[in-house]
């Protein structure tokens, strides 16, 4: 859960920015070595930007850093 935490908390002020995108999330995360990038992205296999928004990514430790569209923001799970 930490692993999400410290995502979650890498991205969410990015978020604030303007023109904040999926692109520029996926960018950040990328800097992120506890991300499990095989999960990600079977987890977002059907992703489509312009109906979800941003992605989740999936941690080493099996949480979650969750995106929540109708609060435009990360969250740990």
């Amino acid at each position: 859960m930490t692993d999400a935490q410290r995502l979650a908390q890498a991205l969410n002020p990015l978020t604030k920015t303007p023109q904040f995108s999926y692109t520029k999330a996926r960018a950040a995360a990328r800097s992120e070595p506890a991300v499990n990038w095989p999960a990600t992205k079977a987890r977002n296999e059907d992703f489509n930007p312009e109906v979800d928004g941003c992605e989740s990514f999936v941690m080493a430790d099996g949480s979650v850093c969750e995106w929540l569209p109708g609060q435009y923001r990360y969250a740990a799970r």
